[in-house]
């Protein structure tokens, strides 16, 4: 968001030609990626609320994320949405809660919140699940505004509240994204929290455009510094944000993601800060980090402006072995792909990629790459949806509400929205958090959209080809046993594909701890490599395709220790 909206009210003045995906026509014309709006069928009555009186306090917009994830290791990816609470002036009879839906499948979903003991009344933002104490079975971590949540898994399908015990409460903050990551490698998930600005009842501003109230934005507060937690394997948390130096810098953070942008076997961090330079923290070792994120090409766009950035997701677009950025942002301003040139150098390609395509009208929040067509390369998804209910009173551009962004890879480094022909342009959400699934283990990855003040959106991937795929879910005998932060490479054929797992990204959700590979006409996998944090190196080879497939630290051949000689070469 931005200085009371002043900013791109301003700048949309170029683009007065745009109009929101809202408004577009319907698909005519059927192409590779094909999706259908099952939410109907799939039993889910959730229902979103932001806690809003009327009075337009800053973070109102932000909330909430989602999450996707097995919480009962039975094969099947289940959903976790976050909501809002009744902030002050709004009276609620029934106070909403997080909720957690089982997944049946044939993509049917039992509301078993309360039965788990999951839903949180507090005011949810961020989401991230990793096990923490290494039991061997899944947590949530919930960032919120007021103190933050952790429920640890008791085995047995419920959860308790631990945060206070554990130490992460971080009460009296506004959240963000957040992030389990193994920033040392001894096999214990420790923890990223990111805070967005310094914030109270006392020190809202009231901001009014055109006559009209509107929503005050980040720079009308004090920026507020991050906090990064080291797991002490106890089972409680120290928090090391100064020594690190992590909590040297002030920031607006929105979503985050953890991943080895730099492939030296240690987990970064990228904060997209709203209306405030990005954030890439370097993990230098020792429980280190040193910012670069303006040495590394990160911090703004290529024409030197800072954006309302959103989300962020994290994904190998071009095959080249090295992890891409990309970054939603508001109305006016359009996403950003950064490319990942190697040696620790990104740079803004948007324009001549078509990463950005079709988002300049509206403001897009949840994103991720994902293999929609298992052509071999990630495409990308991206939810959109105003701030402002009302801001068509006041802008005629844009609307409140906004189809999705879809943007098909096709395999040469370039995108092409497709928006138009997937079956999503007949949509009116108010996108916020986004997960990418393969919800009904079809091979296939689904779309969970979690809508600002509405029910979400389910979206079935029913594209049709004869494509093959495969999925993977990291197990480890030896901590991290979910290996968060491990690089797997799949290679068949001339086709070399790399991902990571990551607890927490896009918009302030999780998704992708069971990661997806598209393999085109490839029938056959050659080599599966599994970099662990911490060092070691599984090598499987000759694996089937079309299967969703479980490896284990240890169960594979030994592959070469990572090291200069086994990345790939750093392009010109």
């Amino acid at each position: 968001m931005r200085d009371g909206q002043a900013r791109p009210f301003r700048r949309i003045g170029l683009v007065l030609a745009l109009t929101c995906l809202a408004a577009g026509p319907a698909p005519n014309t059927e192409g590779p990626i094909q999706f259908q709006d099952v939410t109907a069928m799939t039993g889910i009555t959730f229902v979103h609320t932001d806690g809003g009186s009327g009075t337009r306090y800053v973070f109102e917009p932000m909330a909430s994320g989602v999450a996707v994830f097995d919480y009962n290791n039975d094969g099947k990816q289940d959903i976790y949405f976050l909501t809002g609470t009744p902030l002050r002036g709004m009276r609620m009879d029934v106070l909403p809660k997080n909720r957690l839906y089982r997944n049946d499948g044939g993509l049917k979903f039992t509301d078993v919140t309360d039965q788990a003991g999951v839903g949180s009344t507090g005011y949810g933002l961020g989401v991230a699940i990793g096990d923490y104490n290494n039991d061997g079975r899944l947590d949530i971590y919930v960032n919120n505004y007021g103190p933050n949540v952790l429920f640890r898994s008791n085995g047995d399908g419920t959860f308790t509240d631990v945060a206070k015990e554990a130490g992460v409460t971080c009460p009296d903050k506004v959240g963000a994204g957040t992030n389990f990551l193994d920033i040392d490698g001894d096999g214990w998930l420790d923890l990223f929290v990111s805070h967005y600005v310094t914030w109270s009842y006392d020190i809202h501003v009231p901001r009014a455009l055109k006559g009209h109230p509107v929503y005050s934005g980040p720079r009308d507060y004090p920026r507020h510094v991050n906090t990064l937690y080291r797991n002490k394997g106890d089972g409680t948390f120290a928090d090391i944000s100064k020594e690190s130096g992590i909590g040297a810098n002030l920031g607006a953070g929105m979503g985050t993601v953890a991943a080895d942008y730099d492939n030296d076997g240690r987990t970064d961090i990228f904060v997209a800060n709203d209306e405030w330079p990005n954030f890439l923290f370097r993990n230098l070792g020792n429980g280190k980090f040193e910012e670069v994120a303006l040495a590394s090409g990160v911090a703004y766009s290529l024409d030197g402006n800072r954006k309302g950035s959103m989300g962020v997701a994290c994904g190998d677009f071009d095959n080249d072995g090295w992890l891409d950025f990309h970054v939603t942002a508001f109305q006016g301003e359009g996403a950003t792909l950064y490319r990942n040139l190697g040696g620790g150098l990104l740079e803004d390609v948007t324009h001549q990629t078509g990463g950005g395509l079709g988002t300049r009208p509206c403001v897009t929040w949840g994103n991720g790459f994902a293999d929609f067509d298992n052509d071999g390369h990630k495409d990308l998804f991206m939810a959109c949806g105003h701030i402002d209910d009302n801001v068509q009173l006041y802008d005629d551009t844009t609307s409140y509400l906004a189809a999705p962004v879809v943007l098909r890879n096709t395999g040469n480094g370039k995108f092409v929205d497709v928006s138009n022909q997937c079956g999503v342009a007949g949509l009116k959400l108010v996108g916020r958090g986004v997960a990418l699934a393969d919800l009904d283990n079809d091979g296939r990855m689904d779309v969970v959209i979690l809508n600002s003040r509405r029910p979400p959106t389910l979206l079935k991937n029913v594209s049709k080809n004869d494509n093959h795929w495969i999925e993977i879910d990291l197990r480890s005998p030896k901590g991290n046993r979910f290996g968060v932060g491990a690089r797997v490479k799949v290679v068949a054929g001339d086709l070399t594909q790399v991902d990571e797992v990551h607890s927490g990204q896009g918009y302030q959700s999780h998704f992708g701890m069971q990661l997806h590979f598209g393999l085109g006409k490839h029938n056959r996998i050659d080599r599966i490599e599994v970099r662990w944090i911490g060092g070691g190196v599984d090598v499987f080879e000759n694996v089937p395709v079309d299967q969703l497939l479980t490896l284990t630290q240890g169960a594979g051949k030994a592959g070469a220790a990572p090291g200069p000689a086994s990345l790939p070469e750093r392009r010109p």
